[in-house]
């Protein structure tokens, strides 16, 4: 019997050649993924989608879920009439003009507070990188007005359990990144990380590795699964899109040591505390 997967691929958007690639790095993203509740299967609802389309997951695939869906489903909403806020979120909360009570959920899940000022609440999290308002989100959440979402307690472990449940149906060997939006010190705007992955580098080391004229190179380090969460981003958007999972097909292989995959972390592209520039 012919597996459910082998179907023709088509849809892909996003074309690009890569360097020493055999084939165009393509985004495809998954229609079909309804809105997610706690409780909900993650990796089921992206098979689902999956069976519904003329997309098959391939070998070597990496699938990019957001935060969001994974932190809905694993029931990280906090309800801010519940909580009160400390005498240290208060005084922020004057300082940075939000809510002390966010402010209280936002320390909570934090440790150490990196920069304040008007607006702008900027925090070590917990799973070691800084950003703002320690990535909890009020956009997008089909709740009340007081509820608000924190990020997945473990990405890299969502990540793991989401890959096994989707190998084990599609029988191909798959990378899955978990992404978020961060924004940057010295930019506008935000941009796709990884905050948890499997099966996907978090960071590829080059150094020693020759130019195109034979020089040895001496600093290069390619955040990989940055790069690849920041290509998704270009599918996911940030609005009213309503696609929280892309399959991306076609990354240069060479870069992909299948042993660094399967020990990677997301944090393993984060600056230690002592040679952090910015915090």
């Amino acid at each position: 019997m012919a597996s459910p997967w082998h179907k023709t691929d088509r849809g892909g958007t996003c074309h690009h050649r890569g360097v020493n690639s055999p084939e165009p790095i393509s985004l495809h993203p998954l229609p079909g993924i309804p809105l997610v509740r706690s409780g909900d299967d993650v990796a089921g609802l992206i098979l689902a989608a999956f069976r519904a389309t003329d997309i098959s997951p391939a070998e070597d695939d990496v699938i990019v879920v957001t935060s969001k869906i994974v932190s809905k489903a694993e029931g990280r909403m906090v309800d801010l009439a519940q909580i009160v806020p400390s005498a240290r979120a208060v005084e922020l909360a004057e300082q940075t003009n939000k809510d002390p009570r966010l402010v209280e959920v936002i320390l909570d899940e934090a440790v150490g507070v990196s920069r304040v000022a008007p607006g702008a609440l900027i925090v070590r999290h917990r799973l070691g990188f800084t950003s703002a308002n320690a990535g909890i989100d009020q956009s997008n959440i089909d709740g009340t007005e007081e509820e608000v979402l924190l990020l997945p307690l473990d990405p890299d472990s969502s990540a793991r359990r989401i890959r096994k449940q989707l190998e084990e149906e599609t029988g191909a060997r798959l990378g899955v990144i978990i992404s978020d939006t961060h924004g940057r010190p010295f930019r506008f705007g935000n941009v796709g990380v990884a905050i948890g992955v499997a099966g996907v580098p978090s960071l590829v080391d080059l150094r020693g590795e020759q130019d195109l004229f034979g020089h040895r190179l001496k600093a290069s380090e390619v955040p990989f699964a940055d790069q690849v969460a920041a290509a998704a981003g270009l599918v996911t958007g940030e609005a009213a899109e309503g696609v929280p999972v892309v399959l991306v097909r076609g990354l240069p292989r060479h870069l992909i040591d299948p042993r660094q995959a399967e020990l990677s972390r997301a944090a393993d592209v984060i600056r230690p505390a002592a040679r952090d520039l910015y915090a």
